[in-house]
């Protein structure tokens, strides 16, 4: 008596494409579940801060399951879909080798899969959700999944981190020096640190601040959807404007001038009365916005926490300050010696704001407005440059 051919369940996963690309982001699927799809037909679209590109299907089969929504960015080799195979049997599809971009293929005997949360308690997480909860101490057995079959998703981790976490803010930018264990008057030395730090950097640089308003009604939307907050975007835009104005990227340290390849940025953190801090995001130019909320929070959390190390306080080639959160509208904020700009993140505020449809008409709405306000250094930059540089930000974000 012949058997019938094996059913396989082959997991579609987010591809590795290039060395520094850590995540991507699934931008839209070509099918739905139910829907039969030829080996090498594109089953997804994402995309990196690298490349957008198409991920095709690894076999022939029925779609089983999409297991990652529209707008969620994981890490590489995630499961994104899984394909249920007819007549290919495991060790067939065990013996494919992905090729350099293409996403990897695991097989698997079809049984039914495990629900996220099923009577013996077994649950299972994406590698970046265990991540996530690993960092921040959380146990993942107490959160009520929101994604399909009661999974845990990544925005439920993310929310659950953000309850009753203080705002990052920022009145001057300092980087201090190490206290020694023991000293009792860390809040007054801090302080003075802050006050000689922020003196030195008026008395030496030829400070001049330029503004601009901005239209959040994308960012908004976006980072309700994502579960980020309205930083992570502005951080995400600040980067890429720094790669088109790359003078605004660099040091001047007396007469030395240095651009700077990478962007490490820098982002201030209040630590309540005991002072502020400037922790740097290294390499941020590769990380995508849910990256960069995820490498934040973390600076954040061990900012207050006192367990940053020196690299995490030195080498920032910009900063960004954030005192919007407290309802401010418009600050001049103090240049991070010896960084020649820092841009400053005001208040998300509705307002009534006279728009214009794609015919030239004009009328008045509702928006979600901020302004954003750049001081520079005169003896690096000029005044033309701050513009188009604010400006490129201000079309990043309004384009999101």
């Amino acid at each position: 008596m012949s058997s019938s051919p094996t059913n396989t369940l082959v997991d579609v996963t987010m591809p590795q494409m290039g060395v520094s690309v850590a995540e991507g982001t699934v931008v839209g699927w070509r099918v739905e579940v139910g829907d039969r799809i030829e080996a090498d037909a594109t089953i997804a679209e994402i995309s990196t801060d690298k490349i957008d590109t198409e991920v095709p299907s690894p076999v022939s089969g029925v779609v089983a399951e999409l297991l990652v929504p529209i707008g969620e960015t994981v890490e590489v080799g995630t499961v994104l879909a899984r394909i249920a195979s007819s007549g290919a049997v495991g060790p067939v599809a065990d013996q494919a080798q992905p090729l350099d971009g293409e996403p990897a293929v695991q097989a698997r005997a079809e049984t039914p899969s495990p629900s996220p949360k099923s009577g013996n308690g077994h649950r299972r997480y994406s590698p970046v959700v265990q991540r996530i909860a690993s960092e921040h101490g959380i146990d993942l057995s107490q959160i009520e999944g929101t994604g399909r079959g009661g999974r845990v998703r990544k925005q439920d981790v993310l929310a659950l981190v953000e309850v009753d976490e203080p705002p990052l803010h920022i009145e001057s930018p300092y980087r201090p020096d190490p206290v020694a264990p023991g000293v009792g008057d860390g809040l007054s030395r801090m302080r003075r640190q802050i006050g000689e730090h922020m003196k030195r950097s008026l008395d030496t640089t030829a400070t001049c601040t330029t503004w601009i308003e901005v239209d959040m009604s994308r960012v908004e939307a976006a980072r309700a959807r994502l579960g980020v907050t309205a930083l992570s975007f502005v951080a995400r835009a600040c980067i890429d404007a720094l790669r088109e104005h790359p003078a605004l990227n660099a040091w001047l340290e007396g007469s030395e001038y240095t651009r700077h390849a990478d962007v490490n940025l820098g982002i201030a953190v209040s630590l309540g009365e005991d002072g502020l801090i400037v922790p740097v995001v290294q390499r941020a130019h590769e990380l995508s916005v849910e990256g960069l909320a995820g490498r934040i929070r973390d600076l954040a959390r061990r900012a207050r926490s006192r367990e940053l190390t020196p690299d995490d306080v030195r080498g920032g080639t910009f900063t960004i300050t954030n005192p919007g959160q407290y309802g401010s509208i418009m600050a001049t904020p103090i240049i991070n010696l010896p960084q020649v700009g820092i841009l400053d993140f005001e208040a998300v505020i509705k307002r009534p704001v006279v728009v214009t449809d794609a015919e030239g008409n004009d009328s008045i709405a509702i928006r979600p407005m901020t302004i954003l306000g750049l001081s520079w250094d005169h003896r690096a930059l000029d005044g033309a440059l701050s513009a188009q540089f604010l400006a490129s930000v201000k079309r990043h974000l309004e384009s999101v």
